[in-house]
């Protein structure tokens, strides 16, 4: 039988201005379930990124039914679970971990989805031949892989880890092909976004931790697309700035939303209505950006 009462996570580094708890719990509130999303901060309760397989154990003996893994858990969750999706294998990053009734630990990545989602949502009808994507973390590595099974015919990564660029290239060309994805340095920037159909932004910069642009503004132009990791605020410095430029932008909202829906039905076996969530995080958004002025 359904349960009707679930307890879940989110372990990251300066997790407080989250939305996700809200966004689930409004939308298990619709649907008549209990449901309690409680947010584990590394940096509140004193425990080093390499110590989340500690937490994933702590919070699965407490009866967690799953969580969400954010920034910079996402790839050293793995060694600590029992098994991934083919998904999440392929990527080598985790954002969803799911505690099976067997006490198993199963990790999945609805990044990939979520990003997806969001994209043919709101950029259906972008150019995508030559696209340059800032950032290749476990944020990246799903962005990559879904501007890639949209259709992208090449991926540029840029990454001030030079290495970390260089085996997300290598990792997406044996999914997807030689020559699909090619890393890049910082410096050569102003080439690639010359000739580019539009710029993809997976780094933590824009978020209010880190606020600012994450490349010079002179960097973009009218008739390149930019999309959108970030969402919390909503409007980062690069969507705003982007968007006055004449640029076609898509927020992290979306992605936000969407991932949410696929970890909620990974959580609950339930369907999420997206339309309800989207208004959800608009709101939301909305509301703490206006307490901040």
């Amino acid at each position: 039988m359904a349960k009707d009462s679930y307890l879940v996570g989110l372990i990251g580094a300066g997790v407080g201005p989250s939305l996700s708890p809200a966004l689930h719990e409004r939308e298990a509130d619709r649907q008549g379930l209990r449901y309690v999303y409680r947010l584990i901060d590394i940096d509140v309760v004193g425990v080093p990124p390499e110590g989340v397989g500690e937490l994933v154990r702590a919070t699965r003996d407490l009866g967690f039914d799953g969580l969400n893994i954010t920034h910079p858990c996402k790839q050293l969750v793995i060694e600590h679970l029992d098994a991934l999706s083919p998904q999440a294998e392929a990527l080598g990053a985790v954002n969803t971990v799911v505690f099976e009734a067997d006490g198993r630990t199963v990790g999945h990545n609805t990044d990939v989805t979520g990003f997806a989602a969001s994209f043919a949502r709101g950029l259906r009808d972008a150019s995508l031949e030559s696209v340059v994507q800032l950032g290749a973390g476990g944020a990246g590595a799903a962005v990559a892989h879904a501007t890639l099974t949209l259709g992208a015919e090449r991926v540029t990564l840029v990454d001030a880890l030079a290495d970390r660029a260089v085996d997300l290239a290598g990792s997406l060309n044996r999914h997807f092909g030689a020559g699909r994805a090619v890393a890049a340095t910082p410096d050569r920037l102003p080439q690639l976004l010359a000739g580019a159909d539009g710029l993809v932004h997976a780094t933590p910069t824009g978020m209010a931790a880190h606020p600012g642009l994450p490349l010079p503004a002179e960097l973009l132009r009218p008739g390149l697309w930019v999309a959108e990791v970030v969402y919390r605020p909503l409007e980062t410095e690069l969507v705003r700035t982007a968007r006055a430029l004449g640029c076609a932008v898509l927020d992290g909202g979306g992605m936000a939303v969407f991932q949410a829906v696929d970890a909620f039905r990974l959580f609950t076996g339930r369907e999420a209505d997206s339309g309800r969530m989207l208004a959800d995080i608009a709101e939301l958004a909305g509301s703490v950006e206006r307490n901040a002025v």
